[in-house]
């Protein structure tokens, strides 16, 4: 029942992203290129739209149980609603702001908490009251994270898809088919919109799309890892960690050129891999793999010992540095590590 929900919402998706297109054209809801933007033409808006259509569609044919069910689909209305007004009025980023903790508020108060960590030698941390502004700061950061990344045509959804996949195969092995259900649900409805979005793109998702995108990813990976035994949040972490290692170090580096956080820029992880010469396809090809194998290392994770979690997670964190370090992410100049390899090399040399 839920891989005939996954086709239908594929279908519906498919079916209903030309008429989203000509909606947002008609209603003047495009994307008009600039000095930061990659494509050269103007393009039209509000694909998230359409998967949200398709999403409904797989949740009215499913009709998945859950005391968080309702919360949900208010959350994700209203997040919807968001951006679907920026995409349309380019609302000021207190308002989108505003829209993101609203919509995160409304599925904490229904009961989507983080509110202890497992850790490890079956030790648990209670977070007491942290647990709100926690789940909070983790929803508003993953709908942001998903949103930046949104700079190519299909990197957005393809990411998504791929984090959908893993969260679905951790869950189906966890025995929550809750999670398991609703992330085919918006796997579908993503890989349908993705049809039209793969490079070269006929219509953007736009905050419509990237905003519901990253808050029912967030939300999900939430419902999905309460109970793991490791440490509670290293799973979906390492499960997002091509968005928010973007997100991070987008930070860093704006820090490092002391520039306002909100600042916008040129030096994402695509914007690097396409300066190094990649083509935009490739590009985009190039940060699936790094998503896959970021999902394959979540899997392994929830089956290792915990010296086994210890070394999957310390060559996550020697490749993510390495990576930053030859795509020049922070900075060029910003280069310790492998500063560090070549005077052992030169050492080594003498």
């Amino acid at each position: 029942m839920i891989l005939l929900t996954f086709l239908l919402c594929f279908l519906t998706a498919v079916a209903v992203t030309p008429l989203v297109k000509n909606f947002a054209i008609k209603i003047g809801a495009t994307d008009k290129p600039n000095h930061r933007k990659v494509h050269q033409k103007l393009m039209p808006r509000l694909g998230g739209l359409a998967i949200y259509i398709a999403f409904l569609a797989g949740f009215i044919f499913l009709q998945p149980q859950s005391p968080y069910l309702m919360p949900i689909l208010l959350g994700s209305f209203v997040i919807i609603v968001t951006g679907f007004l920026d995409d349309m009025l380019e609302l000021s980023a207190k308002w989108k702001l505003a829209g993101q903790i609203l919509a995160a508020g409304i599925v904490v108060w229904g009961g989507v908490q983080v509110n202890f960590i497992n850790l490890p030698f079956d030790g648990r941390l209670d977070l007491g009251w942290f647990a709100i502004p926690l789940t909070l700061l983790w929803i508003v950061g993953i709908t942001n994270a998903i949103n930046l990344i949104d700079g190519l045509d299909g990197l957005a959804a393809g990411v998504s898809s791929i984090v959908l996949a893993t969260l679905a195969a951790i869950a189906f092995m966890m025995g929550n088919m809750f999670v398991v259900a609703l992330a085919l649900i918006l796997m579908g409805s993503t890989l349908g919109f993705l049809i039209y979005n793969f490079n070269p793109a006929k219509i953007f998702m736009g905050d419509t799309g990237a905003l519901f995108l990253g808050f029912m990813i967030s939300v999900i990976s939430l419902l999905g890892f309460k109970n793991v035994t490791l440490f509670s949040l290293l799973v979906p972490v390492i499960i997002l960690g091509v968005p928010i290692s973007d997100t991070l170090f987008a930070i860093i580096r704006r820090l490092v050129n002391k520039k306002p956080l909100s600042a916008p820029d040129k030096s994402h992880l695509h914007h690097c891999l396409l300066r190094l010469g990649y083509s935009h396809r490739k590009t985009v090809l190039v940060i699936y793999a790094m998503s896959s194998l970021f999902g394959l290392a979540a899997i392994l994770l929830t089956q290792s010992t915990l010296w086994g979690a210890f070394l999957i997670v310390t060559l996550l964190i020697i490749g993510i540095e390495l990576m930053v370090e030859m795509i020049g992410l922070v900075s060029n100049t910003y280069k310790p590590m492998l500063n560090f390899l070549s005077r052992i090399g030169a050492v080594r040399k003498i």
